[in-house]
């Protein structure tokens, strides 16, 4: 028997049986870390460079696509890391730490996406009180709201979960800590405030997803009722990458909180992981860039400049000696 002030550190699920496999899937993970790296940093920083940018709908993308670095950087670092060196072992703290921020970060995303979709619905549905309803103000409220209300959020799950007695060891069969897993290991009946907290955040989430789908169906009737072929164009092309990235946040989590214990396994666990912490943040960015060209635009500029210093830079030094 062992509770949680005796427990210093918990042991995460290994990325492979064998040595080779764990350096396989290091690899791969940091494959797929540094294409979210350089996705995610390309769109910040075309939308903070490029003037033409510079409106609520792409200042909305530059806090998703900052919130999807930190969602990635929470978990795949020390993944990575134990891969690497053949470990499994998180202190105590850093795992309250991987915890608070994970939550943090994805609440705080889930909420943005639900302003970006209003921010969708009064840019076709209402679009000459636009500037009136998403004024500068209005945007930087939104944006700290959701940012505000996840890291709330997010404190209240942290400091209820790791107050609970733990009975069960300290083994997670998991790559990364997250509240499900610690669940697993608290004494019997003693998770009941946590299991009520999760039911009503799934009721928020659910609301929140209900005022999406509502928002797109007035969305798509305002579109099909557009005559010009052009204006139909482009309202999709702005409003079916954000659809998507909604639609893969949403599948994927739910099917990772709503996956009955009875059909747990390590591979399974991995799996659903992979699937709702690693996919949507390395996969948005090209979501958003593939149809909307003004992302695409803004990204060739920027990756023109970067080509042209790093060209420029060793004439220069030969022309300055």
């Amino acid at each position: 028997m062992s509770n949680s002030s005796s427990i210093s550190e918990f042991l995460l699920l290994p990325l492979g049986n064998t040595r080779q496999l764990q350096l396989l899937h290091f690899w791969l993970l940091l494959g797929i870390y540094l294409a979210s790296l350089l996705g995610n940093g390309l769109i910040s920083i075309a939308v903070a460079c490029d003037q033409c940018l510079h409106t609520p709908m792409y200042f909305f993308l530059l806090n998703l696509a900052l919130l999807d670095l930190g969602c990635i950087s929470t978990t795949l670092p020390k993944a990575m890391a134990n891969a690497l060196w053949d470990t499994r072992a998180i202190s105590y703290t850093g795992c309250a730490a991987q915890i608070f921020f994970l939550v943090f970060l994805s609440s705080a995303e889930y909420s943005l996406l639900t302003v970006m979709s209003y921010d969708r619905y009064v840019a076709i549905c209402k679009p000459l009180h636009y500037g009136t309803l998403l004024d500068s103000r209005a945007c930087a409220n939104m944006a700290a709201a959701a940012w505000g209300t996840g890291a709330l959020y997010s404190l209240l799950h942290t400091i209820n979960t790791f107050s609970l007695p733990l009975c069960q060891g300290n083994v997670l069969n998991q790559f990364f800590c997250e509240i499900p897993q610690i669940l697993k290991l608290s004494c019997s009946g003693s998770y009941h405030r946590e299991v009520v907290l999760l039911i009503f955040s799934v009721s928020l989430a659910f609301g929140c997803y209900v005022f999406i789908v509502v928002s797109y169906v007035q969305i798509f009737m305002a579109v099909l009722r557009m005559p010009s072929e052009q204006g139909r164009h482009k309202a999709f092309s702005t409003c079916l990458p954000h659809l998507a990235v909604v639609s893969l946040f949403v599948s994927t989590a739910c099917f990772a909180l709503l996956k009955p214990f009875s059909i747990s396994s390590p591979l399974l666990d991995l799996t659903v992981a992979l699937l709702y912490s690693v996919v949507p943040p390395a996969v948005n960015p090209f979501i958003y860039s593939m149809r909307n060209w003004e992302v695409r635009d803004a990204v060739r500029k920027v990756i023109t400049k970067c080509v042209l210093k790093a060209v420029n830079c060793p004439s220069f030094g030969i022309h300055g000696l």
